[in-house]
C-alpha cells in the first residue's frame, strides 16, 4: 500500500503514471464519460485547514470516480477534542478506502499515514503541497512547456517552493527559487532536492534575486506572501516581499510565450499584478481545474497500487 505524502516518496516514472492516469481520465470527463474506477468506495476528508479548491476537487473527483466523499472539519469530528491522531487514523481507516488530510504539520500527517489501513494522501501541510504540483504540471504539458521546462519559482519559501523542488528535483528540470533573505526553503529540503537532482539531471538555483530567476524561463509561478496562519505576519512580509511582484516587466525578462502559473488564492497587487493574472487567467483557471483531474489521477494510481 502506498500513500501520497510528499513526491519525494515517488520515482520519475510513478510521477508520470499518474499524471497519464489523470490525463485520461480528463479526457474521459470532458466527454461526459464517467468511468467508475473507483466504484462504492469512500474518501474521508479531514480538513483542520480551509481550503475552496481542495474540498470541490476532491469532493467532485471521487463522486465522477463511482464513489463518494466524507467531509469531516476537525470540529465535527474527536480529533478537534483531543483524540490522538494515531487513533482517529485507526478508527477512520477501519471504515472508509482512502483518507485526504488538509493539516499544519507534516509530522502529523505522517503519524495519520503510519497508523491507516488505507492509503492517505496530502491535501496541504505547512512543508508540502504536492496534489498542487501536479495540477500544476498537467498544466505545463497542457500548455507545451513540459518538456524540459525552466521553470522560476519567485516568493515565499514556503510549502509550494519545496513542492517545486521535490518535481523538478525528480522529473529532471530547470528550477530557479528566488526568495527574499529571511524566507528562503528549508536547508534539509533544498539538500534532499540537490541529491535527487543528481540521479535525474535536474539544474537548481536558489538566490535572492528575482529578475535574475526569471530570465529566459518558460514558467514563472508564485505563491501568497501571506499564508494561512501567517495574518498577523502581513506588515512584516508585505514590506520583507518588496521587489518580488511578478509584474509586467518581471515576465517581460521570461521567454515571449511564457506562461504564468498561480496556486491560488491570489492577491493581486502583492505577489501578482493585476495585468499578469487578467493576462494569463486562462491557464491559471485551467490549473484550479486541474487540481481536479489530477487529484483522480492521484486517486486510481494510489488505488491500483494497493
Amino acid at each position: 500500500m502506498r500513500h501520497f505524502l510528499t513526491l519525494r516518496d515517488f520515482s520519475k516514472e510513478e510521477i508520470l503514471e499518474m499524471i497519464a492516469l489523470g490525463q485520461k481520465i480528463k479526457a474521459q470527463t470532458k466527454k461526459k464519460q464517467y468511468v467508475p474506477y473507483m466504484e462504492h468506495q469512500t474518501l474521508a476528508m479531514i480538513f483542520e485547514k480551509n481550503s475552496t479548491r481542495t474540498r470541490v476537487s476532491f469532493e467532485t473527483g471521487i463522486y465522477q470516480l463511482g464513489g463518494v466523499g466524507l467531509f469531516l472539519s476537525s470540529n465535527d469530528i474527536q480529533l478537534g477534542r483531543g483524540e490522538p491522531m494515531r487513533d482517529t487514523a485507526r478508527v477512520i481507516s477501519r471504515m472508509v478506502d482512502m483518507v485526504m488530510i488538509r493539516t499544519y504539520s507534516q509530522s502529523k500527517l505522517d503519524e495519520f499515514a503510519a497508523y491507516s489501513k488505507v492509503p492517505v494522501i496530502n491535501g496541504l501541510t505547512d512543508e508540502y503541497h504536492p496534489v498542487q504540483l501536479m495540477a500544476d504540471y498537467l498544466t505545463m504539458l497542457e500548455s507545451g512547456k513540459g518538456d524540459n521546462p525552466v521553470c522560476a519559482y519567485i516568493g515565499d519559501g514556503n510549502n509550494m517552493a519545496h513542492s517545486w523542488l521535490m518535481l523538478a528535483s525528480k522529473l529532471g528540470f530547470e528550477l530557479r527559487i528566488a526568495t527574499p533573505k529571511g524566507y528562503e526553503c528549508d536547508a534539509s529540503i533544498i539538500a534532499d532536492a540537490m541529491e535527487f537532482a543528481k540521479e535525474s539531471g535536474a539544474k537548481i538555483t536558489i538566490s535572492n534575486d528575482p529578475a535574475e530567476a526569471v530570465i529566459d524561463a518558460d514558467v514563472v509561478t508564485t505563491d501568497t506572501w501571506v499564508s494561512m496562519g501567517q495574518e498577523d505576519e502581513k506588515e512584516k512580509r508585505v514590506a520583507a516581499f518588496s521587489g518580488y511582484i511578478v509584474d509586467d516587466a518581471m515576465m517581460q525578462r521570461a521567454k515571449k510565450d511564457a506562461i504564468f502559473l498561480h496556486c491560488l488564492p491570489a492577491y493581486r497587487g502583492y505577489e501578482v499584478s493585476e495585468s499578469v493574472l487578467e493576462a494569463h487567467a486562462e491557464t491559471v483557471f485551467t490549473e484550479a481545474e486541474n487540481r481536479l483531474h489530477a487529484q483522480k489521477g492521484v486517486m486510481v494510481w494510489l488505488d491500483q497500487n494497493r
